[in-house]
């Protein structure tokens, strides 16, 4: 009978003699971690300062409220009070939306400015893991071939 190949030990042997660095898999894992640790700390930042704004929007109205719910002595006084009341809550709601606003354009600069030095870190990390992985493969076949000989 015809003995089979035992490409299971072929394979083990020929990945053996090509060995695998796992520092630039720690060092991505680390990157990415502190990656989400920043953008963690950007939404933080936006939720805790838009939870400020809510607040102040909220105090301000229930202000207001109280004049509204007073009583008064002439039926066009309920009149004037709603009208005041309708006025200064537009004024609010403009004042809290552009706030909201900043927020929103301070979490996209940020947002922009992390993924940009995410970027040129990556490359920077590819270019040299990939020099690296060259240099070894390249150790690694004159050795093979010196072996073969």
């Amino acid at each position: 009978m015809a003995k089979t190949t035992d490409y299971t030990k072929m394979f083990q042997d020929m990945m053996g003699t090509f060995p695998m660095d796992m520092t630039s898999y720690q060092g991505a894992l680390k990157s990415s971690a502190a990656m989400g640790e920043k953008m963690a700390k950007v939404a933080l930042e936006a939720a805790d300062k838009s939870t400020e704004i809510s607040t102040a929007w909220t105090k301000g109205t229930l202000a207001k409220m109280g004049e509204v719910s007073m009583t008064k002595e002439d039926p066009a006084d309920y009149t004037k009070a709603m009208t005041d009341f309708a006025s200064a809550q537009a004024e609010m709601a403009a004042q809290h939306m552009a706030a909201f606003a900043e927020v929103a354009k301070k979490v996209q600069m940020d947002t922009v400015e992390l993924m940009l030095a995410a970027g040129k870190d990556m490359g920077e990390e590819a270019t040299a893991a990939v020099k690296k992985a060259t240099d070894e493969v390249t150790k690694a076949t004159k050795k093979v071939t010196e072996a073969a000989k």
